[in-house]
């Protein structure tokens, strides 16, 4: 039995402007996936999943399995899942030279599904390796990035970023910008997360910017703010001292982006009205500031919050299903024996 986990993430700035060759900083947060892969005598793939925010499901697959499997859990989910699993395992073949090996798969994540924390990033990081690992071989993280990346930018109809992969496959703080994509240092940033129990529709928020950006100049000028302003936070994020605490008054001003990053989102249409309470209760509670994290439309926020008081302000909203403290997860893909 092999098993490997990968970290989530948050965005600190610059979601949607990424896709236009604007510089984005996320960070990996300590909310894992974990996968077993476990090979097979056989070429079939059998993919047991929970955690998911789904009720649990398991579907097998090969030349004998069902298309269309029969499992009590919303078909658009399944396939959203699955597609994910699926790719990697193709990645995993292709990376093994072994295009008929065969695999019995566990996925277990506390990310939840859509919701702006980078899950599937984190599962197809972890099954590309677990299931290479299984088979007896390795593979490098970046490599295993670049696998992930092409395993998402499949499913996702070429919409994928490097970011998500990147920073699952790495760990810590990233800037990726284009093609670009590398570690950079951060101090051990005070994240509380919001959750909204929904999630958001990628591509059509990411075709609705697009849309606006064509027809406005000032939305095409809303996109390349967003980019300074992750320019201006990375430079904060080089001034302070590497895993420490950084002190107030960075704290203050990375605050003072990630509102400014979340009104310009907001005023591109990406943000929901669970968000933006979400957002409020944080600022209200004593938050140096607070964003919506990913593609947007319901799902997360992140905050800067050194106390508890956000924490439980975000618990008492009636917008927020979840909040919880995660720590910058310093360490990327691993293996968990």
């Amino acid at each position: 039995m092999t098993v490997s986990s990968a970290p989530g993430k948050v965005y600190l700035f610059g979601e949607h402007a990424v896709v236009y060759g604007e510089p984005a900083v996320p960070c990996a947060i300590e909310r894992r996936a974990q996968v077993t892969a476990e090979p097979r005598d056989d070429d079939r793939v059998r993919v047991e999943a929970t955690d998911l925010t789904l009720d649990g499901f398991t579907v097998e697959w090969g030349e004998s399995a069902d298309d269309h499997p029969d499992v009590d859990v919303p078909s658009s989910l399944v396939e959203a899942a699955m597609g994910y699993i699926e790719e990697a395992v193709a990645q995993a073949r292709d990376a093994l030279d072994d295009p008929e090996a065969g695999f019995d798969i566990t996925v277990e994540s506390d990310i939840p599904l859509g919701g702006g924390l980078g899950s599937s990033a984190a599962v197809v990081v972890a099954a590309i390796d677990a299931a290479v690992r299984a088979r007896g071989a390795k593979i490098d993280p970046r490599a295993l990035a670049d696998r992930a990346y092409q395993a998402e930018h499949t499913v996702q109809e070429g919409q994928a970023s490097r970011a998500d992969t990147f920073c699952s496959a790495m760990g810590g703080a990233v800037r990726v910008e284009g093609e670009d994509t590398r570690a950079i240092d951060a101090p051990e940033l005070p994240l509380v997360v919001g959750y909204d129990g929904g999630a958001g529709d990628t591509g059509k928020l990411v075709a609705g910017v697009r849309d606006l950006r064509e027809r406005y100049e000032f939305a095409a000028d809303t996109v390349e703010s967003i980019g300074d302003i992750t320019r201006r936070g990375e430079q904060l994020l080089a001034d302070a001292e590497p895993g420490e605490a950084p002190d107030a008054a960075l704290v203050e001003e990375l605050g003072d982006l990630m509102d400014i990053n979340h009104g310009l989102l907001s005023a591109l249409g990406v943000s929901s009205r669970s968000l933006d309470a979400m957002v409020w209760a944080a600022r209200n509670a004593g938050a140096s500031g607070a964003k919506l994290t990913g593609a947007g439309g319901g799902g997360c926020i992140v905050a800067l919050d050194a106390g508890g008081d956000t924490e439980r302000a975000l618990g008492f909203s009636n917008d927020c299903e979840q909040s919880f403290r995660s720590a910058l997860a310093t360490e990327g893909v691993r293996a968990e024996e």
